[in-house]
């Protein structure tokens, strides 16, 4: 009998992911029925979103105790009794940390797809994926940036950040980058071209804005929030747009860990701004679209991707930890 392996959400995490909030079970893989065909995974996407999945319901349904954690991914079709889909083609969808998933063609977030001609898997899971289009999106139809704008972009030197950077100066901005570290800082200004970097960790964060945006900042890229937010809420320019597309430092939070709130929150009211969230699956009728444009901008040399890859099926769990421990730089993969 063939056994295929899953990771099991075994109990809702409080605080930091631990090894124990999951579990590698092995299972007999399961027959091909008609119109079905199996899916060996090759490899998995990690986002920060996962996090929120795991501890309840959010813009999607928690991931049920005892069920497979959810992950987008991408794997070979290995065995079909679906007339769409035939052994050997590449395929991508929100399969789970499994090793083979066996499905019609439909996960719980959309259907399966084919990866396109010339798009290696890494990108497919990343600057071409959600991970892009969450940038691409949120900078252009939440940010809405013009040329001369000045662009802060927390967590630049991640996955989405790394994109919005590169984004907003293909758009004719000044960026300016947060992130932790002066090997990050590095990297965001002379691979991802931001004008510059903070280094968080090195305290001041509201102070080093002011420093490299004295007029003020138009645009908030947001994927850390706290301390990092309300540093760049002292530091609107007029009728200024704070994009929130993540809050990372505090998805492991319990509720004893939370702060009051922000301080300066009322400086959008000051400088008549507008605070706006999103889910880049508000745009999945667009995804046509942005792909298009993220790669005119890849093919025109101003778009480079980042990825930062993993192996080994059973080193799913301390992968996804790797965004909350700051250790990834740019799109976290694993390959199995």
């Amino acid at each position: 009998m063939t056994m295929t392996r899953k990771w099991l959400l075994k109990s809702r995490p409080h605080g930091t992911l631990k090894d124990s909030d999951f579990e590698l079970v092995s299972v007999p893989l399961p027959a091909v029925g008609e119109g079905q065909f199996l899916v060996r995974l090759t490899h998995f996407s990690f986002d920060p979103t996962q996090r929120g999945w795991l501890g309840g319901d959010t813009y999607l349904p928690a991931v049920p105790i005892g069920g497979v954690v959810r992950a987008g991914g991408i794997g070979e079709v290995v065995e079909s009794r679906h007339p769409g889909f035939a052994v050997g083609e590449i395929v991508q969808g929100t399969f789970g940390w499994q090793e083979h998933w066996l499905g019609d063609g439909t996960t719980e977030t959309g259907p399966v797809t084919r990866l396109r001609a010339g798009v290696t898997p890494e990108q497919a899971l990343g600057v071409f994926g959600v991970t892009g289009l969450t940038a691409w999106f949120g900078l252009t139809e939440i940010g809405q940036p013009r040329a001369g704008d000045t662009v802060l972009v927390s967590g630049a030197a991640g996955a989405t950040g790394s994109v919005v950077v590169q984004v907003a100066k293909a758009l004719g901005c000044r960026v300016v980058g947060i992130a932790g570290g002066p090997e990050k800082c590095r990297w965001v200004v002379e691979e991802a071209g931001a004008d510059a970097c903070i280094d968080y960790r090195a305290g001041g964060v509201a102070r080093a804005i002011r420093e490299h945006a004295p007029k003020g900042v138009n645009v908030v890229f947001e994927n850390v929030g706290g301390e990092i937010l309300d540093a760049a809420l002292a530091n609107l320019a007029l009728h200024a747009r704070v994009v929130l597309c993540g809050g990372i430092s505090s998805y492991n939070d319990t509720a004893e860990d939370r702060s009051p709130g922000l301080r300066n929150y009322m400086n959008l009211t000051v400088m008549r701004g507008r605070m706006e969230g999103f889910i880049v699956l508000d745009f999945a009728r667009r995804y046509g679209e942005g792909v298009a444009e993220l790669a005119r901008l890849m093919a025109a040399g101003k778009l480079k991707t980042a990825e930062d890859v993993a192996h080994g099926f059973e080193n799913c769990p301390a992968t996804l930890r790797r965004l909350f421990e700051g250790k990834n730089f740019g799109k976290q993969l694993l390959k199995i």
